[in-house]
């Protein structure tokens, strides 16, 4: 095992850090461009006939991927030409027909359709405009595709393109109302018909334009697209129904009057200070959205009201701490706001499933618009007093003309379900203590394809499930993550597979669960990566103070270091895990963990409620209240450390990034006798601070539930520090806000306090691109673990 040289404790000098390592493992060497690790492939895609496999990868070590390909016969990857690279851009976008022979792609603007049989494409459009979204309508006769925001039908046999909508800003012109000719001045009345009266050309000329207008009003006309007007707002999710005769859209107008945020950039190459525009906060005003269908065939307009969702007018529990908010709410009784999510037309055009949300996230409605009947119906409410979410739960679809399907935490976990149009009964297709994290239907909507961790919450496998339920058929078995691309006839597998200490490597399989994964790359560890022996750290659980089960990775150092202390790290937010048996998105963290083994740290870090993997009542369980059950979950990680490894509890220390810094905050202010020392990197500091997409659902707002964020935002808390703290932030960070760090470097100041500091990082954003601020911020942590945690 590599040791440290004893020296290396001893330093002080930011040149002896860099200079003395860990025999050949170093923190430079850890943060610097990670293609000394080696290359792992990426972007997988097939081609349309599932002949050639298609990925990202860079073995050369150059400055970029490269892309390239293998067959099913031929597994040696090759590098792609220029005419596959666009064919491969291209394939990505394609939406096939029904009998899938043959599809349509948006490229450069235009429009290709490909017959699969005969496999010769055509570019159907070819202007100046841009034209996108192609769809198979009109049962497959023809491609409908929008073009400055309408829509327009190609028809495959003849080659004749027609205009389906007539939709422009502003208000729609009514074709009934004739345009007036005589003003309603009486005197140029009475002027008009003087000069009728004494010039006979005016008469004649008169007279024969009359006629005209007669005779042309005579003819029969053709029937004129409907002028549909949008005012100023915002026309999105333009589609049409498979038989050609219902169009939907969504009308969308942004909130006036929010306030944006600026990061300033200090060193740039003007050398004068820029602004860089950056978002509002928590609790800016929200747009609103609506709902409309036209019928071609009837030219009757509709407009889908959530004014008849069960519990539109329902507040959420938490506003019962606030008394007059509540009597102010209720004597309003106002419907609460809603955003249209989505609407997919059902496979012959009779019903529209749609997908709702209330502007505060406490609910989720499905509701169906059924064609024949005109008649718009709420099927299904999902109600959350915390927030609707968790995996998948965008995920829906038809499973045929009146049965659709979609992904819920109904049952406290994400599974599938479906649903009738017609009865409105929902049955339940998945269900167990586990999360279906991805589905999809098969080509021929027999089956369900998705993404589990049934088998542990720290792995993912890929599934086969006849559309009824029943018994699913496991297709992966390598212990770890299995992302599974299928080929479009559905017979093979292309598998990323990572384990723990095993970066990312493409495998192949037949779509079967007899068949056996075979590696096809195998550059992800260079012979400079290899040589060092990486861990596998341990995943296992452990109970924290309210009985509850969390799990969690630990590094042990083979030679414990005789003051055993121990880190604690705390990863990102989000929806997010890192207690997994698969190759870590916190890859240079990884190594750093090892690094402190090496350095007789023991080190942990934990799925702390919120995490994703764990169902709803853990995603949710920092409701109004981060800093609660999150943090007191990393408290218990430091009581199991010490009652099972014999750790020092005087000499813990924490450290993580964005979230992970801001349980370090609160750690580190409210449980100072239990973390000794702690790195909070690009922390959030108060949540007033931060977006609104993201808060809002866990705190809701500032200015309606103060109390969530009183309870929540470190900066209320610092007075408690007693240990040692690091801060370091990237200064153009349009994400968390430099200025978090600012305002807390000032309360810092206030109250005298004198055991932290702050370092900045000028050219970093929220994520660091720079080698050489990656390797100054972790040299700081691992200089602040080394004086404090080993003194």
């Amino acid at each position: 095992m590599i040791r440290f040289l004893w020296f290396l404790l001893l330093c002080t000098s930011s040149t002896a850090f860099a200079q003395n390592s860990l025999g050949n493992l170093t923190v430079e060497k850890i943060m610097r461009d990670p293609k000394w690790m080696g290359s792992s492939p990426g972007n997988v895609g097939w081609s349309p006939d599932s002949k050639y496999l298609y990925f990202n990868w860079n073995p050369e070590n150059a400055p970029g991927d490269s892309l390239y390909y293998i067959t099913k016969d031929n597994r040696t990857p090759v590098k792609a030409t220029y005419q596959q690279r666009q064919e491969m851009r291209a394939a990505n976008r394609r939406v096939y027909n029904a009998k899938r022979n043959a599809y349509v792609y948006a490229t450069d603007g235009d429009i290709f359709y490909t017959n699969i049989a005969t496999g010769k494409t055509m570019r159907i459009v070819e202007t100046t405009e841009t034209e996108y979204s192609p769809q198979f309508s009109f049962n497959d006769s023809k491609i409908v595709y929008t073009r400055s925001q309408n829509l327009y039908a190609w028809d495959i046999g003849t080659g004749q393109t027609t205009q389906l909508t007539r939709i422009q800003t502003g208000s729609a012109g009514n074709k009934n109302n004739k345009e007036k000719s005589d003003s309603d001045n009486e005197q140029e009345k009475w002027l008009r018909n003087d000069q009728l009266a004494y010039f006979e050309v005016l008469r004649d000329r008169k007279e024969a334009k009359d006629a005209r207008e007669a005779y042309a009003k005579a003819l029969p006309k053709e029937k004129e697209l409907r002028q549909i007007g949008i005012g100023d707002k915002f026309l999105q999710n333009l589609d049409i129904s498979y038989d050609g005769r219902f169009i939907s859209y969504r009308l969308f107008k942004s909130a006036q009057g929010n306030k944006g945020t600026i990061v300033p950039s200090y060193v740039t190459e003007s050398g004068f200070t820029t602004d860089i525009p950056a978002r509002t906060k928590v609790g800016e005003l929200q747009g609103s959205s609506e709902l409309f269908v036209y019928d071609r065939q009837n030219d009757s307009l509709y407009t889908l009201s959530a004014d008849s969702l069960p519990g539109i007018k329902d507040l959420p529990d938490y506003v019962k701490d606030y008394p007059a908010q509540l009597a102010e709410r209720t004597k309003k009784a106002a419907n609460r706001s809603v955003d249209f999510a989505s609407a997919i037309w059902s496979p012959d055009g009779n019903y529209l499933l749609t997908d709702i949300r209330s502007k505060d996230n406490k609910d989720r409605w499905l509701a169906v618009w059924n064609a024949g009947t005109g008649e718009f119906k709420p099927m299904n409410r999902q109600r959350d007093e915390a927030w609707i979410g968790g995996p998948g739960s965008y995920n829906r679809g038809w499973i045929n003309n009146e049965t659709a399907w979609f992904q819920s935490e109904a049952s406290g976990y994400s599974h599938i379900y479906s649903l009738n149009a017609r009865t409105g009964t929902v049955k339940a297709i998945t269900s167990g203590n586990y999360e279906i994290q991805d589905a999809d239907l098969s080509a021929d909507k027999k089956y369900f394809h998705y993404t589990s961790n049934e088998v542990h919450p720290g792995e993912k496998h890929f599934y086969r499930l006849p559309v009824a339920g029943g018994k699913a058929e496991r297709l992966t078995k390598m212990e770890g993550s299995n992302v599974v691309f299928l080929s479009p006839d559905e017979k093979t597998m292309a598998i990323l597979y990572s384990y723990s200490n095993k970066p990312t490597e493409l495998y192949l399989q037949d779509a079967a669960a007899s068949k056996t994964a075979m590696q096809v790359t195998g550059k992800a560890q260079s012979p400079e990566f290899r040589s060092y022996a990486w861990r596998d750290p341990e995943v296992t659980s452990f109970k924290a103070r309210d009985g509850a089960d969390v799990y969690a990775r630990i590094y042990k150092p083979t030679t414990p270091d005789p003051h055993k202390p121990a880190v604690i790290f705390v990863h990102g937010a989000g929806y997010l895990q890192n207690a997994h048996k698969w190759w870590s998105s916190y890859f240079r963290e990884y190594m750093f963990h090892n690094l402190l083994a090496d350095a007789g740290y023991y080190v942990m870090d934990i799925d702390y409620r919120g995490s994703a993997g764990y169902g709803r009542d853990w995603r949710t369980g920092i409701y109004r209240h981060m800093g609660g059950k999150d943090l007191t979950d990393n408290e218990d990680a430091a009581a199991y450390l010490v009652k099972n490894f014999g750790v020092d509890k005087n000499r813990i220390g924490v450290y993580g990034g964005s979230y992970g810094g801001f349980i370090t905050l609160m750690g580190m202010f409210t449980s100072p006798d239990v973390f000794a020392a702690g790195a909070a990197l690009r922390p959030v500091t108060d949540w007033a601070n931060y977006n609104h997409g993201y808060t809002s659902n866990i705190l809701n707002e500032p200015f309606t539930d103060s109390l969530a964020y009183r309870r929540s935002s470190p900066y209320y808390f610092a007075e408690g520090l007693k240990g040692n703290l690091l801060i370091c932030h990237g200064m153009v960070d349009v994400n968390v806000h430099f200025q978090d760090a600012v305002k807390l470097s000032q309360r810092l100041i206030e109250l005298h306090k004198d055991n932290w500091e702050l370092a900045g990082y000028p050219m970093e954003d929220h994520g660091f691109i720079e080698p050489s601020s990656w390797t100054d911020e972790y040299k700081r942590i691992f200089k602040l673990f080394e004086t404090v945690l080993k003194k």
